[in-house]
């Protein structure tokens, strides 16, 4: 892993909010090259090229959607507790409406709107998300798939490859030497 600290002045197309990117080939050995320099390089040489072609990758890098948003609201924070504690469950949205003491449409416009996500998108890309460790981990795509809540591996194997692009074989320590992924 490696990790780089880079002055909000050096690129100054992005805020201050905490971004994935996908790391292309190309940024990734430019990453593994400049790691290997000395911190207090020549800016006006080579290295200080290798910058400059760095930071253009990283700011032409496309953001990945791996990050799930949390609501401001406590009893919203409590909704997205439950959902992650126990994702199999269904999400019964009259249900967390009448605890809270408002219909189903002020829950999910609320949701919406400090999330920018509704409850079963959110749901969604929790569920995905927590599978990525299990997968990463060695766990099998059908184990996977039940603990993060589908009923069929079929359903989740279409609903990951939807949203990441890939199949979640491709995530197994197996599948990610066969895609030759690599560390960065």
């Amino acid at each position: 892993m490696r990790s780089l600290y880079i002055t909000t002045e050096a690129l100054p197309t992005t805020d201050s909010s905490c971004e994935v990117l996908a790391v292309s080939a190309l940024l990734r050995e430019t990453i593994r090259h400049f790691s290997g320099l000395p911190a207090d390089y020549d800016e006006t040489g080579p290295a200080g090229r290798l910058a400059q072609v760095m930071l253009d990758l990283v700011s032409a890098a496309p953001r990945e959607a791996l990050s799930l948003p949390w609501p401001q609201a406590a009893s919203l924070r409590d909704i997205c507790r439950a959902i992650l504690q126990q994702p199999q469950l269904p999400l019964k949205l009259d249900r967390w409406g009448m605890q809270l003491g408002v219909s189903t449409r002020t829950l999910e416009r609320s949701f919406l709107q400090q999330t920018g996500l509704n409850m079963r998108r959110w749901r969604l890309r929790a569920r995905l998300l927590q599978a990525l460790p299990l997968l990463e981990g060695g766990d099998s795509v059908t184990n996977v798939a039940l603990a993060c809540g589908y009923e069929s591996t079929s359903a989740f194997i279409a609903s990951f490859r939807r949203y990441f692009g890939r199949t979640p074989g491709s995530f197994t320590p197996q599948g990610g030497a066969r895609q030759g992924r690599s560390e960065s």
